[in-house]
């Protein structure tokens, strides 16, 4: 993004706390990268206020039982905006002192509120490349996932066109993110959690703690059957696979291909957290490689227990693997497929 001094755009979906941003541009400033130019935000996109974030707080804390909220207000600014008593930034540029106590913070923001819309379509014509990056995951999808232990926005390949106004026919591809196990932060159901020194191992090795509440994230094995559910909700064109070199210590690694409830498998991904808290996952075993991968930089050099397991994501999920991760640096990727020429 801007750091790479390319421009970044803020959709209409997107809630947007003017603090928060304000925070990550003087941030951005002070390393010396400019922002001028590079930030756009949809002058459609919503504006989270102090009141969405006091009443995150006070509505998690009365509930019984939790959903797990981040408390940054997100939800209840959905929830203004689908009953249709939002502010959006344009409504701001029209009537300054539309939020109490918030127009000089606003006003800092006004250079960068643009029409969005148009910049994009704009850079489709003139063939430009365009990476629409989605946020969270699609198991906490408003209508696709673990409700209601989910977000209250569509974080589904699909809200790439809802939260920018592009439409389908011009997506060409979809590169999905797949973590080598799996995680969750707060509440909800994950059948194949690992509250055992697996799930220690893997949160403390793959340092899993949540980037906005700094919360440990529940760790377990890889679960296809949900990675499937989300290929097919998603149109995963390629498999971008992280952190494989985290299972680097284990003598034997475990990959989830199924549910199993009342002793019967499941055929799809259960729609009712009754069921998913009920289910018994179905395992097939794999022997670890035991060996330092991080410094693999092609396929070849990577050892053949490796290979055996990422074939199988292949394999189960009819999905190819673009990109192999192993490791936190930017060059400590494997490149399958080149995505942008393919």
């Amino acid at each position: 993004g801007i750091v790479r001094g390319k421009k970044c755009v803020l959709g209409n979906g997107v809630v947007v706390n003017p603090e928060f941003i304000l925070g990550e541009i003087s941030s951005l400033e002070e390393k010396g990268y400019s922002v001028e130019g590079k930030l756009f935000i949809s002058e459609r996109a919503h504006i989270i206020t102090p009141d969405h974030i006091n009443r995150d707080k006070k509505q998690e804390e009365f509930r019984t039982k939790k959903v797990g909220t981040t408390g940054k207000g997100i939800g209840p600014c959905y929830t203004d905006k689908i009953s249709r008593h939002g502010i959006r930034f344009i409504d701001f540029v029209e009537h300054p002192d539309i939020i109490d106590g918030y127009k000089e913070t606003l006003e800092q923001l006004k250079p960068y509120i643009a029409n969005t819309f148009e910049m994009l379509h704009e850079a489709i014509d003139n063939k430009e490349n365009i990476i629409f990056e989605g946020a969270q995951g699609t198991f906490l999808d408003i209508d696709h996932g673990t409700y209601p232990y989910v977000t209250s926005s569509s974080t589904t390949s699909a809200g790439a066109c809802t939260g920018t106004g592009i439409p389908p026919t011009m997506i060409d591809k979809v590169v999905s993110v797949l973590k080598a196990y799996t995680t969750r932060v707060g509440f909800g159901p994950f059948p194949c959690e690992q509250t055992n020194e697996v799930g220690n191992l893997l949160t403390h090795v793959g340092k899993e703690f949540g980037t906005t509440t700094g919360r440990k994230r529940r760790c377990g094995w890889l679960d296809l059957f949900m990675a499937d559910y989300s290929r097919k909700i998603n149109g995963v064109n390629y498999w971008v696979i992280t952190k494989l070199d985290v299972l680097s210590d284990f003598k034997e690694i475990c990959i989830c291909t199924g549910y199993k409830y009342n002793n019967k498998f499941l055929l799809s991904y259960p729609a009712t957290v009754n069921i998913l808290e009920g289910v018994e996952p179905v395992y097939k075993s794999f022997k670890g490689w035991q060996c330092d991968i991080s410094q693999c930089t092609t396929w070849d050099e990577l050892p053949k227990e490796a290979k055996t397991y990422l074939k199988f994501i292949e394999e189960f999920t009819s999905t190819p693997i673009a990109i192999v991760s192993v490791g936190a640096e930017r060059n400590q990727n494997i490149i399958l497929k080149d995505v942008w020429k393919d």
